[in-house]
C-alpha cells in the first residue's frame, strides 16, 4: 500500500479537483446533465476516505476545481463551504466508494436515452459495436424511489458487483472508474449505446450478434489501453480552448 506524504496528498487533490471539474464541464458540453440533480464524485487518496462532489445548486457549467465540496463517507462536510450536498448523491456515491477500492470516481446521469433504456425490461442489448463494450459488464438495480434510504446502499453495491457500469431501472445510468477520465468515457459510450439502441428499435426489428461475438468484442475493448487516454487528452484540449476557467 502506497502512503502519500502531506505534500503529495495536497498535489493529488489539486489534480483530482481539476479532473473532476473537467468531467462536469464535459457533461454540460455534451448535454448530459439534469440541471443540478445528478452527481460525479471522486475519492481523494488517504486513509480518511474523503470525497469530492458537486455543490448542490450549481449548474455543471458553473463548477470549478475550487468550488467542489469535500465530504466524508458519512456525507458530512469536512471543510467549511458555502454549499451543501444533495443527500441522494451521497446515498448512491458513498455506498460505492466505501465498497469498491477501484471505484475512485462514480458518475451518475439522467440522460433521455439512458432513462429510456433503464425503463425497458431487457435493458441494454448488444445492438451495436459501442454497446458491446458493456456486454455482460453492466449490473441492474431495481427502482426503490428517490435514493434517500440508507438501507438501499447495500443493494446498490450488490447489484453493481464488479461491473464498470450500473443501470438504475426507471432512473438512469451509473459508471465507475479508477480515474475521472475513465468514468466519464465509460458514461459517454454507455449513453451513446443507449441512444443507438433506441434509434435502432424505432427503425425496426433488431439484429443482434451471437453471444460469442459480443463477448469477443467486449474483450477487445478491455484490451485497448491507449484509446481512453488519447480521447481524454483531446477532451482536455477542447476545454482548454473553450472553458479554461474550469481549472480555477
Amino acid at each position: 500500500m502506497t502512503v502519500l506524504t502531506l505534500d503529495a496528498t495536497v498535489t493529488a487533490e489539486a489534480e483530482l479537483r481539476r479532473e473532476l471539474a473537467a468531467v462536469y464541464r464535459l457533461l454540460a458540453h455534451f448535454k448530459m446533465t439534469d440541471l443540478i440533480f445528478t452527481h460525479v464524485s471522486v475519492r481523494i487518496p488517504g486513509p480518511e476516505h474523503h470525497v469530492l462532489i458537486n455543490p448542490y445548486g450549481l449548474l455543471f457549467e458553473e463548477i470549478t476545481a475550487s468550488n467542489l465540496v469535500k465530504i466524508g463517507l458519512d456525507g458530512e462536510l469536512v471543510e467549511p463551504s458555502e454549499y451543501v450536498v444533495n443527500p441522494a448523491g451521497f446515498v448512491i456515491h458513498g455506498a460505492i466508494h466505501a465498497a469498491r477500492e477501484d471505484a475512485q470516481c462514480v458518475l451518475h446521469t439522467h440522460t433521455k436515452a439512458g432513462c429510456a433504456v433503464a425503463a425497458t425490461e431487457h435493458g441494454l442489448l448488444p445492438a451495436n459495436q459501442i454497446s458491446m463494450e458493456f456486454y455482460r459488464r453492466v449490473g441492474y438495480h431495481d427502482y426503490e424511489g428517490i435514493a434517500l434510504n440508507m438501507a438501499e446502499r447495500e443493494r446498490i453495491v450488490t447489484d453493481l458487483d464488479k461491473h464498470p457500469a450500473l443501470i438504475l431501472r426507471n432512473h438512469g445510468l451509473l459508471t465507475v472508474g479508477e480515474t475521472p477520465a475513465q468514468a466519464f468515457l465509460r458514461m459517454f459510450y454507455l449513453d451513446k449505446a443507449c441512444e443507438i439502441q433506441i434509434a435502432a428499435q424505432a427503425a425496426g426489428e433488431l439484429r443482434l450478434p451471437s453471444n460469442e461475438v459480443a463477448e469477443y468484442t467486449a474483450g477487445q475493448f478491455a484490451a485497448d489501453d491507449d484509446g481512453y487516454d488519447l480521447a481524454w487528452a483531446a477532451l482536455l484540449r477542447l476545454l482548454d480552448r473553450t472553458q479554461p476557467d474550469y481549472k480555477k
